[in-house]
């Protein structure tokens, strides 16, 4: 039997795309192998946000020449952000590469491996992962929206991605039900702008409708949906996210900065003042919300005081986490073209540090808030010998148990806390 292993960097559609792709692999008769050297087709499914991200995809493929050099009949696909418009140029620079197909281009993937004699059904395209196999695991995540319509001015997404293209609302349905008939529990909604979502179908349905059709599912216990932008964050989504037990408290709410001008520069369309009026209208209406939000530090010409402004923003928002990042340049977006990148690397370093240390300082103090309470976990799987799981609030719980637990909803007594999880006792009841 064939075997296949795909390697996964960057966001989360990044990697609600790669379980799709799996899917289509698991349907034509491939496993999964543990590592390049135990497969016979690789995939990478890459990430160009930070120029990090870059290095590794670049580094990867010229492992795999190497690979390929040694094991001629190896097959090598790339897909995510590093497969842009220049395809050509990109074949040129890596001809061991069997196929570059751009973000979701599922049909690009079928009609390769239809040529290559893969069996890859045209009829997966939508669901692929529960036809391939009579069990779905406990959390699946759902793309609903591919592309951004944003440009901000950083951002590289939206020239790699393409414009925004939601999926019919029913496609989402049928997906979800059939995956809650095989066992899922709980769906993210993934799109590099959720709060999108509709505007260029029939009736322009949003999130909030999507939702309520959502909640309706027998068996699906839970539901999440990221990424959200400030900007498009409606009365009437917070209002639907308080009204419906399945959607769960917590929220990704990127602020990307705390000071106006920064914000104008980075082209996000609203103010800190905006930001934080949203923030206040989403406690009032769901007090046991969960936030966690981006913040780039070392923008060009960010000074010290802006940056205070961001430190300031995160002391008073008392985020659950802070995702933190230096700024890096990304050519062809608007800030390569207009700004210098004009922070040293060791002062922006430094501010990640700093932000680093005020987050771990808030997080520890909201985390121990819950010490010798009990907490509902949807268990995940296994990691160090423990169970793990997450709360409703995204807060990452494990427990030591001998039972099998895999996909069930506990009860866990906490008894240890930290920044960043949770450690407790699971509650059998009889």
């Amino acid at each position: 039997m064939p075997r296949y292993f795909i390697w996964t960097i960057g966001c989360q559609m990044n990697k609600a795309e790669s379980q799709q792709i799996a899917g289509y692999l698991d349907s034509a008769g491939y496993q999964a192998a543990t590592s390049f050297s135990h497969a016979d087709l690789v995939v990478l499914n890459t990430c160009v946000v930070r120029e990090s991200a870059e290095n590794k995809v670049l580094g990867t493929l010229g492992l795999l020449k190497g690979l390929k050099d040694k094991h001629p009949n190896l097959e090598i696909l790339v897909t995510g952000c590093f497969v842009n418009s220049h395809t050509q140029e990109l074949r040129r620079r890596f001809p061991h590469v069997d196929l570059l197909f751009k973000p979701g281009d599922y049909p690009e993937l079928v009609a390769w491996g239809q040529k290559q004699g893969i069996p890859i059904a045209q009829n997966l395209l939508h669901y692929p992962r529960t036809e391939a196999v009579m069990t779905c695991p406990p959390c699946a995540l759902i793309p609903i929206i591919q592309g951004c319509d944003n440009f901000c001015s950083y951002c590289i997404v939206p020239y790699r991605r393409g414009r925004e293209v939601s999926r019919p609302a029913q496609e989402i349905v049928c997906e979800v039900k059939e995956l809650a008939k095989r066992g899922t529990k709980e769906v993210t909604l993934v799109g590099q702008n959720v709060n999108s979502y509709g505007h260029d179908l029939p009736g322009h349905p949003d999130l909030a409708d999507l939702l309520s059709e959502l909640s309706n599912i027998d068996g699906l216990a839970r539901i999440r949906f990221l990424t959200n932008h400030p900007r498009d964050m409606s009365l009437k989504l917070i209002e639907t996210m308080a009204s419906m037990n399945k959607v769960c408290e917590h929220l990704e709410l990127p602020a990307q900065s705390g000071d106006n001008d920064i914000l104008k520069a980075m082209r996000r369309e609203y103010t800190v003042e905006r930001y934080r009026e949203l923030v206040y209208t989403i406690r009032r209406n769901i007090p046991q919300i969960s936030l966690s939000t981006d913040i780039v530090v070392g923008f060009p010409g960010e000074t010290e005081e802006q940056f205070e402004h961001s430190l300031s923003l995160i002391k008073e928002m008392r985020f659950d986490v802070v995702h933190v990042a230096a700024y890096s340049p990304r050519s062809g977006t608007v800030a390569w073209r207009e700004y210098q990148d004009n922070i040293p690397a060791e002062v922006k370093k430094e501010r990640v540090n700093k932000i680093e240390e005020l987050q771990t300082a808030i997080a520890s103090e909201i985390n121990s808030e819950l010490q010798g309470k009990e907490v509902g976990v949807l268990v995940e799987g296994r990691k160090g010998g423990k169970w793990f799981g997450r709360t409703r609030s995204n807060k990452l719980v494990f427990f030591e148990d001998a039972g099998d637990w895999l996909g069930q909803l506990v009860m866990v007594r906490i008894e240890k806390t930290s920044p960043w999880s949770l450690g407790g006792q699971v509650k059998i009841t009889n």
